[in-house]
């Protein structure tokens, strides 16, 4: 399968001691499938950072993988408490790692996400009630690389 990422400096070694913390699945190498997100990412990414170019960076990574005993991979296939609750665990961690994954692979959570979390943070909606709100978003996709062993998988085109 192919892979996208998007980022405003080009680069040819995956660092992830250079992946910001706190992201919905952890610090590391996220990646998309879908082109026009990874697009959107890298020209964000421009404007947040106040330099360089959009550049979306194409990764093949064979999918046979995901059913490789070798990598700890988690996949959440929808919106659900489950993912929500991995999601506030990662964003509150302070920059320290939750969980012991190599890959995760899930929808975003994007800004409208990011505000019904903190409406639940905040104890004003319950868990049910923010599961039930993410349930029919139209929601991309993301895919965390998260250790070298993952980054391994990963062969830039």
């Amino acid at each position: 399968m192919k892979l996208f990422h998007g980022t405003n400096i080009d680069f040819t070694e995956i660092d992830l001691s250079k992946s910001r913390p706190n992201k919905d699945f952890g610090q590391g190498f996220y990646l998309t499938s879908i082109f026009s997100q990874a697009r959107e990412m890298a020209v964000r990414r421009c404007e947040f950072e106040s330099c360089g170019q959009p550049v979306v960076q194409t990764y093949e990574f064979d999918d046979n993988e995901l059913n490789n005993n070798d990598l700890n991979i988690l996949i959440f296939e929808s919106p659900s408490r489950d993912w929500a609750e991995f999601i506030l665990k990662n964003r509150k961690s302070r920059g320290k790692k939750v969980h012991n994954y190599d890959i995760v692979m899930g929808p975003v959570a994007d800004d409208g996400v990011v505000y019904q979390l903190n409406l639940y943070m905040q104890k004003i909606i319950t868990l049910d009630q923010l599961v039930s709100e993410l349930e029919y978003r139209k929601l991309n996709n993301q895919y965390f690389f998260g250790t070298q062993k993952a980054i391994s998988k990963l062969n830039r085109i």
